[in-house]
């Protein structure tokens, strides 16, 4: 479902810095979709999907406050491909139906981002016009993300990182790519991909 509004995916393997590009162009005034964060949203708020979800998981897919239990359910997926085959089918048409009705708020915006970490391996970049792809070294990734999720163990990050696209397999698919890793300025490369999308006839 596409409008005439410019849609630009933001993608990256996890740790690589997604979030900070996706800010930067914030601070240019550009609407930003972060569609991992919506989804997580939508597990805990949409009536349906938590039925759903406690109908396949358990009550113990929730904490006490109601909140969608990730790492529960990451542990549930982890190594059973059919259960999280069976989640990204009940999520992902609820975020399809999310994203279009917030890129219908923000019609009028030059263009729109879509920040998500796997735009490639659902094929959900097809829906877009563009697509930015955010690469890091491997290590920094995982020092980023060890930083972050103080929960994860270094051998959890780097298994995530085996099952999805790398940097290469992503580029060849991109329309742009920014080099993250922190011996380079990010500002001019996203300063200079922004005055392209604002050209006409993109």
């Amino acid at each position: 479902m596409q409008t005439s509004t410019l849609t630009v995916g933001i993608t990256g393997g996890i740790g690589s810095g997604k979030s900070l590009i996706c800010r930067m162009f914030e601070a240019l005034n550009i609407p930003v979709y972060y569609a991992d964060e919506r989804a997580r949203w939508l597990q805990t708020y949409d009536s349906g999907l938590v039925e759903s979800i406690k109908d396949t998981f358990g009550a113990n897919a929730y904490n006490a406050q109601g909140v969608f239990d990730r790492a529960f359910i990451a542990d549930q997926v982890f190594n059973d491909k059919a259960k999280l085959q069976w989640l990204n089918n009940v999520v992902h048409p609820k975020v399809a139906q999310d994203f279009y009705q917030w890129q219908q708020a923000n019609i009028l915006a030059p263009y729109i981002v879509k920040e998500a970490a796997l735009l490639f391996e659902t094929g959900s970049y097809q829906s877009l016009h563009k697509v930015i792809n955010v690469n890091a070294p491997t290590e920094l990734r995982v020092r980023r993300v060890l930083l972050r999720d103080q929960q994860r163990s270094k051998e959890q990050v780097l298994s995530i990182i085996s099952k999805q696209w790398n940097d290469q397999q992503r580029a060849k698919l991109a329309d742009f790519t920014i080099e993250n890793n922190e011996n380079s300025h990010i500002v001019p490369k996203v300063l200079a991909i922004h005055s392209k999308l604002l050209q006409p006839k993109q």
